[in-house]
């Protein structure tokens, strides 16, 4: 009996145990599956983020470079070790580079209110400079990041954020809403094209910049027919300064590499006002932009209160700038050829022309015959605005144009021109201020009577592409850059002590035009 109960108990432990067993491997009914669907509300690339009405599209771009004779990657040999032209000064340099971008779009009640990021993480071959802690030694100067470090070092800085040639820029960084534009974007006072009329050169002279993005807060009508207009606050301080010197402080070093004066920028007290119109058709475009800029300086140095409130300062001064700019489409030279120029003129407000990617002090060296000339000494500087102490500010004038003619050969093949001119222009008392600094700091010979910082800055090109397969170009951008100082023809400076930084000695030089050439070579995946 007890045999029967105990056989009893175990099947039916058994039979619960299979029963348990085979309720667990029942089927549950699963969840839909959510698919990516494509987004055809903002045409081809977009998605909608599974779950959402929201609509995302992902870019980029992986780029290799070299730039030749540039010293840095890819700009004029115009000043320091580029501009001294001797054994510190780069003959090359590399640079790889990946740019993402996330763009997200949702349709609303108030219109489409859209997301938009752009970055790009870059990897740029550093150089050796010269050591003016211990001059006749050099130390490695990484590109991309601050200081100097050992050569040892170099291997560690391929991280982002070290102290060199490994890099995050954050370009675009924005949100559009009911015709708002809140975030980094390019400047409302920009063309289209930005920099590159027709270039893959970085830097020409003749229009506003800022490829890499202005913090900004715009408002865009759109008036139908292509027409809109657009009001903007950008921020100054990046991209739209150059310099306010204090002449008074000038140094015998500052003015021979085109520095005159010591910068003296105070905090900021108002963004730029920008204002444009755009007419946007199949034949092409038209812009009208103006901006108002408020130059702002610090205190006056010198004395026993340099640089503090009691020593005074001078007061605000509004400069402006104004641009006219054009292109065409779809020329008779060819399907898809165009032609974009753009003029522009400033007071006060010397960015928007000589773009926040140039360099605003140029110090250029070449050759000379002159006896008992060293070599020869190309110099010029760009300002918003001069003062000396005790006195007002003088704004700087410039005016100038850049364009380009893009033509295609074949769906393969692209070559383009392109050139840029810009003139530098002080008033008559900005330049006593200055040659007054010249003459008795870096001993002009010409004296007063030769004097004039006034000078041209100028740039023509031509670039080739190859696309073999879509989206994959190699291209070659060949540059030639000329610098007209105004000097009196044979003037000379001293410099009166050695420079550590360029090596060049306390010796004399000629002033004189100089000019270089920059070649870049580029191969770069779009995706």
């Amino acid at each position: 009996m007890k045999l029967t109960k105990s056989l009893a108990l175990g099947a039916s432990v058994a039979l619960g145990g299979v029963g348990g067993a085979s309720a667990a491997d029942l089927p549950v009914k699963a969840k839909a599956i959510e698919y990516v669907k494509v987004c055809s509300l903002y045409g081809p690339g977009f998605y909608y983020i599974p779950g959402t009405d929201t609509c995302i599209q992902l870019g980029g771009y992986l780029r290799a470079e070299a730039a030749i004779g540039s010293n840095v990657d890819w700009i004029a040999p115009d000043s320091g070790a580029a501009g001294a032209r001797n054994r510190l000064s780069n003959y090359y340099t590399i640079r790889s580079r990946e740019g993402l971008t996330v763009d997200t779009r949702t349709a609303s009640e108030y219109g489409v209110v859209r997301t938009f990021f752009n970055a790009a993480f870059s990897w740029t071959t550093g150089s050796y400079g010269g050591n003016g802690a211990a001059p006749g030694s050099t130390v490695y100067a990484p590109l991309g990041g601050g200081g100097t470090v050992a050569p040892a070092s170099a291997p560690q800085n391929a991280n982002p954020g070290a102290v060199a040639g490994g890099s995050l820029g954050v370009y675009y960084a924005f949100i559009q809403f009911a015709g708002f534009t809140m975030g980094k974007a390019v400047s409302q006072f920009s063309t289209p094209w930005v920099n590159y009329p027709a270039n893959n050169f970085d830097g020409l002279p003749g229009g506003g910049g800022s490829i890499t993005g202005v913090s900004q807060f715009t408002y865009t009508a759109q008036f139908g027919n292509g027409v809109s207009a657009a009001i903007s606050a950008q921020d100054q301080v990046a991209y739209t300064t150059t310099s306010i010197w204090n002449v008074s402080l000038a140094a015998n070093a500052g003015l021979l590499a085109g520095t005159y004066g010591a910068s003296d920028i105070g905090g900021t007290r108002s963004p730029d006002i920008v204002g444009m119109v755009r007419v946007d058709q199949a034949w092409g475009l038209f812009q009208a932009s103006v901006a108002a800029h408020d130059n702002h300086a610090a205190y006056y140095g010198g004395g026993a209160l340099a640089g503090t409130e009691p020593n005074g300062y001078p007061a605000d001064k509004w400069g402006w700038a104004g641009q006219l700019a054009l292109s065409i489409k779809n020329i008779p030279t060819g399907a898809g050829d165009s032609i974009n120029i753009q003029g522009v003129y400033t007071n006060g407000a010397s960015r928007y022309n000589f773009q926040d990617l140039m360099a605003t002090s140029y110090a250029m060296y070449g050759g000379t015959s002159l006896p008992g000339a060293y070599q020869s000494l190309g110099i010029g500087g760009v300002s918003d605005a001069v003062f000396v102490n005790g006195s007002g500010m003088e704004l700087t004038t410039t005016y100038g144009f850049r364009g380009g003619f893009n033509h295609n050969w074949n769906p393969y093949w692209n070559s383009s021109l392109y050139g840029a001119w810009a003139a530098v222009r002080y008033n008559g008392t900005a330049k006593s201020y200055i040659c007054g600094a010249m003459v008795t700091s870096a001993l002009l010979s010409s004296g007063l009577a030769g004097c004039n910082p006034d000078f041209n800055y100028a740039v023509v090109g031509v670039t080739t592409g190859w696309t073999p397969v879509k989206n994959l170009t190699f291209s070659a951008d060949l540059a030639y850059i000329m610098l007209d100082q105004k000097y009196a023809a044979g003037s000379t400076v001293a410099q009166t002590a050695n420079s550590a930084s360029v090596a060049k000695p306390a010796a004399l030089y000629e002033l004189k035009d100089q000019s270089a050439f920059t070649l870049l070579l580029r191969a770069q995946r779009n995706w």
